[in-house]
């Protein structure tokens, strides 16, 4: 392994081990924040063991005015005192936040933790919210469009929440020559936001879906994002290049390796791997 390819990695596990700090720190600090009391306006299936939750925050605005990025995130907690609270990304943009009064999020039910009884509510259950939390994605360091012509975004899982409200907020893809989003998950039936694609690719992002386990009538990507990225094989100038990932640590370092990227990259690289399970991307 050469040392330009052990660079990145290392940096890495430092982002990783610094990010989990930081999580573990806010959520101390949550502690003697304002939580706020806020109803369910939505629960449903977004693909096998994922949920549409949907919160209605239009009586508490300082939460709306609280989230001002895409990717990020907030606490939540159910009125049961045995539970613990959970870190949720939130998949809805700012616009519709502040527009529609709601926060919107997709949960994977983990059996066992607090998503999955949340995914069990009605709607008209209350649940309460702390403030978003987190810097977000920081678009501008990808700014200008038109001096970072490719973005290179990749998913898996419930990791695709914080996404689509990087998506549905904008980034400029219309003006980018070469925007792609790798969304692995294990089968369709396992992957949210299908009835999207649409509305996204018009935005200007070309939509790689890669399954782990597809069936046999499947035509698309088969295996994980980090070889379906390696098999496209294009060429691109990393001081041009952005990518952001949002899944598990495992994923992220194997596509470091896999696809041989420079330190120069690293320049306009983002990674989100939530500490808490509950906001844990899974396939």
């Amino acid at each position: 392994m050469t040392l330009s390819r052990l660079k990145p990695l290392r940096r890495l596990s430092h982002h990783l081990h610094r990010r989990s700090l930081a999580v573990t720190a806010a959520a101390v600090r949550q502690d003697t924040t304002h939580w706020a009391q806020t109803p369910l306006v939505k629960v449903s299936p977004a693909a096998e063991s994922l949920f549409h939750i949907s919160v209605d925050i239009s009586d508490s605005p300082e939460l709306a005015t609280s989230y001002t990025k895409a990717g990020q995130y907030l606490q939540l907690r159910l009125q049961d005192p045995r539970t613990r609270p959970a870190f949720f990304a939130i998949a809805s943009p700012p616009s519709i936040t502040a527009s529609e009064g709601v926060f919107e999020f997709l949960v994977k039910s983990i059996p066992g933790s607090t998503a999955e009884l949340l995914c069990r509510l009605q709607k008209g259950d209350v649940v309460e919210l702390s403030p978003a939390m987190g810097k977000g994605f920081d678009i501008d360091r990808i700014s200008p469009p038109e001096n970072y012509q490719t973005v290179l975004i990749f998913a898996t899982g419930s990791g695709i929440s914080p996404i689509r409200s990087l998506i549905e907020a904008g980034f400029g893809a219309d003006r980018r020559s070469d925007v792609r989003l790798y969304y692995g998950a294990r089968s369709l039936h396992r992957m949210a936001y299908q009835e999207r694609f649409k509305e996204w690719e018009s935005s200007g992002v070309n939509i790689v879906p890669v399954l782990s386990q597809p069936d046999d009538s499947w035509k698309g990507e088969r295996g994980y994002v980090q070889a379906a990225f390696a098999r496209a094989k294009r060429t691109f100038s990393p001081r041009s290049t952005g990518a952001l990932l949002c899944g598990h640590k495992q994923m992220a370092e194997q596509l470091l390796l896999s696809v041989n990227l420079v330190p120069a990259w690293f320049q306009h690289f983002q990674l989100v791997s939530f500490a808490a399970s509950a906001v844990t991307p899974q396939s």
